[in-house]
């Protein structure tokens, strides 16, 4: 049998990744908070690896814009000011446009699509009326909400824009969070888009728009 060896490199970019989800899963819980410095040492010791994963993850996630890099201060975590959302949400809106074009005029959605729409704003629903700690409540909504999304990107067979829009997908839930924080208005981010699903399931590409536009730029 043929003994595969896997290269320093492939390990490597795995173990990159990992401490990637690592720093993002910290960020998102808000472990990590805006401004907070990041620790090549401190991370390596935690995941029990060496520096170099620690410093691609890091440069990536820099060139991602979540995390900034500045001489001799070191990485921390990215600040979102109201612009700065404002701005992600002006290029998703943009994009999810055109999605919204794709899936209106050329008639891809079906009733078992428009079901597991609808069973994703429930679940959004009953996650804000649940009991759990409210911080808990903003993490499971804003994942609802980004896989509602996600479920049109993929039914428009946009791959280009469903590609763009997945590049954005970590600095869309900082900004969503970020707004939903804001705006203190859970019930209204999860009901918002049974508007988006009643004009999709009636054509009305115009609403579509505006209902979306409706959901996404609350500030």
């Amino acid at each position: 049998m043929t003994k595969i060896v896997v290269s320093n490199l492939y390990q490597k970019e795995n173990l990159s990744h990992m401490v990637q989800d690592y720093i993002k899963d910290l960020i998102l819980r808000g472990i990590y908070k805006e401004g907070t410095r990041v620790l090549e040492t401190e991370l390596a010791e935690q995941l029990g690896i060496s520096r170099g994963p620690v410093r691609e993850a890091i440069k990536t996630l820099e060139q991602r814009g979540i995390l900034t890099v500045e001489a001799r201060k070191g990485a921390y975590v990215t600040c979102f000011d109201d612009n700065d959302v404002q701005e992600v949400f002006e290029i998703r809106l943009l994009l999810e446009n055109s999605i919204l074009e794709e899936l209106i005029n050329n008639e891809i959605l079906t009733e078992e699509d428009f079901r597991a729409l609808d069973q994703n704003v429930d679940e959004m629903i009953a996650i804000v009326e649940s009991d759990e700690p409210y911080e808990e409540k903003v993490l499971a909504v804003n994942k609802k909400d980004i896989e509602f999304h996600q479920y049109l990107w993929a039914r428009s067979g946009s791959k280009r824009k469903e590609h763009m829009l997945n590049d954005l997908f970590f600095q869309l839930r900082l900004a969503m969070l970020y707004d939903t924080r804001v705006t203190e208005d859970l019930m209204r981010t999860a009901t918002d888009h049974n508007e988006i699903i009643k004009y999709l399931r009636a054509g009305d590409l115009a609403n579509s728009k505006k209902a979306l536009e409706d959901s996404i730029i609350t500030m």
